[in-house]
């Protein structure tokens, strides 16, 4: 029997007002229904989420790092399920959806720890009768957007640091990637979350617009695409805001680079998740001189990449998670043939599969930049390769992007590699190793319109600085000083 997943509104589920068919992107099966929320759903999760922030807030640091470790117990039982369905549901393979799950465990203990450490300060002040406190309080009612290419993992990033500071939250995943998520809710039962504090309903842009714009809603946290993102910060109104919206990332590849391992690199930042990564590497720059080497390094990496079922142990790459995802390919390759670009391999979608979301690996040669392929984010298995006469160009070329999530520099040399953090324009700057490469505990993002963090940082951002003034004389005169 196909299972029919109910809301998680204030810590209960509801069949909410319509359905979603989820149809899995590995087999074209119909896998799950999805309930969907109506505005009375809405409602009713943004007040029990007030109701519980207020409890929440009086919670000791202790106290809610205590939960979030009980949590994190909750999702190691089960992490081999989590994963199935998300594999299911999203397409990656099953080992990098075991991945996920196992990072999420890592959110939760992280976040309880830094919660911990989370310390105000004490402010010289010119009065000798007064004391300048700081204090660390919660902000309120989050609304959290997440988008599909990690159904679990992304809404972990803010619901860890969130609980572990005192506020609450409102999900609200892609009806097509849902499941899983709420495939956590027994665990936040079991862990004694309070009732309200969690609420996961999926849904459109219209549940994603009701929650942004509703006054109960005290900030928004957001990881999605640009435009969304413009668009949710155009319509929330004066609300604080976490907002991750899309990367290009470049990977520029220096003369004197080692041309094996940035071929390898260029690989892997265009298979793993199948390009569905917001740090994916989306434009390889790479000098004219070893323009050739580079090329047939990463041909001969590309051989390596095995397409097929995501339950499959040996298939390192899957199928894409949806149509509008797969077009969006099909128009880039396209667009990049037509500016003159050589497709080298792949640009296709694969014969021989369930569905037509399993696409070809792709690496197009002597791209142009003005190539959609170059200018916007492709979210897909695709190796662009675009050529520069130098180190300075290929800076240029990088920052050109109005997206600077995260790049990557290969080079052997130390003081190239420092010159390249300082002259690209990029929250991150990875020194020979993938735009794919992160940490659960490193600060991810910050530069041309995107602004995240993980660890410290993050426990900051889910927090308002509060200063407390205190008079020692109690609003009368100040005595006497003492003689020196």
């Amino acid at each position: 029997m196909v299972p029919e997943v109910g809301l998680y509104v204030a810590g209960k589920r509801k069949e909410g007002i319509d359905k979603h068919r989820l149809v899995s992107p590995v087999n074209g099966e119909h896998v799950a229904t999805i309930a969907l929320p109506g505005p009375a759903d809405i409602e009713e999760a943004i007040a029990a989420a007030r109701t519980a922030q207020a409890d929440l807030a009086e919670w000791s640091p202790f106290e809610r790092a205590a939960l979030c470790h009980r949590i994190a117990d909750g999702i190691e039982t089960r992490i081999k399920d989590i994963a199935h369905i998300q594999t299911l549901e999203q397409g990656k393979p099953l080992t990098e959806s075991v991945e996920d799950i196992e990072e999420c465990v890592e959110y939760f203990r992280n976040a309880a720890e830094d919660a911990k450490r989370l310390k105000g300060d004490v402010i010289p002040t010119t009065d000798r009768n007064q004391r300048m406190f700081t204090f660390r309080r919660p902000v309120g009612v989050w609304a959290n957007i997440s988008p599909w290419n990690f159904p679990v993992m992304i809404p972990v990033e803010y619901l860890a640091p969130a609980l572990a500071t005192g506020n609450t939250m409102i999900c609200k995943p892609p009806e097509f990637t849902a499941w899983a998520l709420l495939a956590l809710a027994e665990v936040f039962e079991e862990a004694g979350v309070p009732k309200g504090a969690i609420s996961i309903l999926p849904g459109g842009g219209e549940v994603g617009r009701a929650l942004v714009t509703h006054p109960g809603i005290a900030a928004v946290a957001f990881t999605g695409s640009n435009l969304t993102g413009k668009q949710i910060l155009a319509e929330m109104g004066i609300k604080r805001s976490i907002m991750e919206m899309s990367g290009n990332g470049p990977l520029i590849v220096s003369d004197d680079a080692n041309l094996e391992a940035a071929a390898a690199a260029a690989v892997y930042g265009a298979y793993y998740n199948a390009g569905q990564v917001c740090c994916a590497t989306e434009r390889v720059i790479v000098l004219e001189s070893i323009h050739d080497q580079l090329v047939a390094a990463t041909l001969e990496a590309a051989k390596a990449v095995r397409l097929g079922d995501p339950f499959d142990p040996e298939t390192t790459m899957g199928p894409l998670c949806n149509e509008a995802t797969a077009a969006k390919m099909d128009r880039h390759v396209a667009d990049a043939q037509a500016r003159g670009a050589e497709l080298l391999t792949g640009g296709a979608r694969a014969e021989g599969f369930p569905t037509s979301l399993y696409y070809e690996l792709t690496v197009l040669d002597r791209v142009p930049e003005a190539s959609l392929v170059a200018q916007e984010e492709s979210f897909g298995p695709v190796v662009p390769v675009l050529t520069v006469a130098n180190d300075a160009e290929a800076a240029a070329l990088a920052n050109r992007s109005h997206l600077g999530l995260q790049a990557a520099v290969f080079t052997s040399q130390i003081d190239k590699a420092f010159w390249y953090a300082d002259h690209i324009r990029s929250g991150t700057v990875v020194v020979n190793d993938s735009t794919d490469f992160w940490e659960t505990f490193q600060p991810f993002g910050g530069a041309a319109g995107t602004e995240t963090g993980w660890g410290r940082q993050r426990i900051e951002e889910f927090t308002d600085l509060q200063t407390v003034v205190f008079n020692l004389t109690g609003g009368e005169a100040p005595p006497t000083p003492l003689a020196t």
